[in-house]
Parts: structure tokens; C-alpha cells; sequence
């Protein structure tokens, strides 16, 4: 499998407009458009989810871009100790290189900012945004398939694996001992389809568990599913930000795993009536 176009979509004058920035666009407003059909639902006008729309991409951009730049990634990977000697080049997002975790802080203060300032709920914009950012994601993947870039190490099957050019090679897979003909696990594809699997399970369980569910509760299961799916796809990452042991997005993965079901478990205990948990909650 090779990506079956070139990274840039088209040229209009001397902008060059990438698929990788397509595939993010696509994904992001494909998200949106579930979220804002869902909000009337929630009581919520479609309007807002638009307006938000702005807030949250600028801050999950600037996110997304920072968390990349001060990483540390293995095997020739970009990162801190390419863009301190190289800071002309943090703003060339259209290269790929944004973190999701990143994204994810960015994009949340976003929804806080503007639900605060128009006196929204903010739990229930966030539940309305975790299955679209799951979608989202889903569709911005294939960017860094197009990219040549978040493949993982060499694999022997021949109809499941990726062609990544001599260009596109991390160091520890230099031309010369892996042949053109190699194939590397699609770490993107098993992101890809982890989050529109995700995406499917909340939106069903958003319809079908909607009497049973506090607000925040898809939100938290967002976090928890996405935290325990970038857990097993980071052991396919051999450019990963390892910190001791595991890769940095496994910490922030099981961080999140943890977070996510200790929300849950708090916020029912205490509509249930236990009073620990109510004391605990309001301390």
C-alpha cells in the first residue's frame, strides 16, 4: 500500500494547498456537523456549536502544534531538537506535525472559554464534541498516509503494510539495510479505525442511554476510549517520546484512562445519593 497521491493537492499561485490540511478540514467540519445536529437535543441552539467552532480550532491548533514542537521523538523524528535550531519551521503545520493530545487541551479550553462567556453548560458541549472529535480524527489520519509519516516498524504482511520512501524514512530504517520494497506497520490505520469505532460506540450510546446519562459522561468515555486506544497504538510507534518505560502519550493515555473512569464513577456514586462521595466532590 502507497499513498496514491502526491502531498499537495493543487497549487494556486504560490500557495500550496495539502491534503494533509484537506483531510483535517474535512474531518473537523464532519465532526461539527454531528455535534450541531445533536445539540437541539441537548436544548442547545445549532448556532453555537458553529460559533464555538472558531475558538476551539485556533486554541487546538496552537495546541496541537506546540505539543509537537517540544516533543522529543526516537529514530530522526521532529521535535524540540529540530525546531530550537530550526524555529522558522513550527509554523509549517501544512508538513504535518500537531499533537492530538495537544489538540484535545486546546480544543476543551476553547469550549470552556465560549460556553463560559455565553452561559452554556459545559459538560454538555463536551459531550456533544467528544464523538465528533473522534470522527474527526478518523478522517485527519489519512493525512499523515498521504504524509509517508506515524508508520510503525517492519512488517511481513503484504496486503496490510505501507511503502515509505527513502525521503520519508526514519534514521533506524535507512535504505541501505531496508530495501525499497519494505513494509511498515500503518500506525495511522490502526488510529484511524480505533477512532471511528469510538465514534460509532458513543453516538449509539449518546441515543440509546440517554435517560441513564449525566453530562459529561460521553465526553469521559471519549477520554477513556481514546486514552486506552493511543496506549496499544504507541507500542507500534518506534519515533515515540519515550519517557522512562513507556512512550509519553502512554503515560498521558493511562493519565486519561484513570481520569475518565474516575469522573464517572464519582459523578453517578454521588447522583445515586452517597454522601462521601457528595462531601468529597464539594470539599
Amino acid at each position: 500500500m502507497v499513498p496514491p497521491v502526491d502531498p499537495v493537492a493543487l497549487h494556486i499561485g504560490p500557495l500550496s494547498i495539502h491534503w494533509y490540511g484537506i483531510l483535517i478540514v474535512t474531518g473537523v467540519l464532519l465532526g461539527t456537523v454531528y455535534a450541531a445536529r445533536q445539540a437541539p437535543r441537548k436544548g442547545i441552539a445549532s448556532d453555537h456549536i458553529w460559533n464555538g467552532l472558531v475558538v476551539c480550532v485556533i486554541l487546538g491548533i496552537i495546541g496541537a502544534r506546540l505539543y509537537h514542537v517540544f516533543s522529543s521523538p526516537q529514530g530522526g523524528g521532529l521535535g524540540w531538537s529540530w525546531y530550537r535550531e530550526h524555529p522558522e519551521d513550527i509554523v509549517k503545520i501544512w508538513y504535518g506535525g500537531l499533537g492530538i493530545y495537544g489538540a484535545i487541551i486546546g480544543g476543551v479550553l476553547g469550549v470552556v472559554v465560549y460556553a463560559r462567556y455565553h452561559k452554556l453548560p459545559i459538560l454538555t458541549l463536551l459531550d456533544l464534541g467528544g464523538p465528533g472529535l473522534a470522527l474527526g480524527q478518523a478522517i485527519g489520519r489519512w493525512g499523515n498516509f498521504i504524509n509517508q509519516e506515524l508508520y510503525g516498524p517492519p512488517t511481513s504482511s503484504s496486503w496490510w503494510g505501507v511503502r515509505i520512501d527513502a525521503d520519508h524514512r526514519l534514521a533506524m530504517y535507512p535504505i541501505s539495510q531496508y530495501p525499497e520494497e519494505t513494509l511498515f506497520h500503518p500506525t495511522f490505520l490502526y488510529e484511524s479505525l480505533w477512532t471511528l469505532a469510538l465514534f460509532i460506540t458513543l453516538a449509539v450510546l449518546a441515543r440509546k442511554l440517554e435517560d441513564r446519562l449525566l453530562p459529561g459522561d460521553i465526553f469521559a468515555g471519549y477520554v477513556m476510549g481514546y486514552g486506552l486506544g493511543r496506549f496499544w497504538i504507541e507500542f507500534f510507534r518506534p519515533d515515540a517520546w519515550m519517557v522512562g518505560p513507556l512512550a509519553a502519550a502512554q503515560w498521558v493515555g493511562l493519565i486519561l484512562l484513570v481520569a475518565g473512569a474516575a469522573f464517572v464513577v464519582l459523578r453517578h456514586r454521588r447522583a445515586r445519593g452517597d454522601p462521601s462521595i457528595s462531601t468529597m466532590i464539594d470539599s
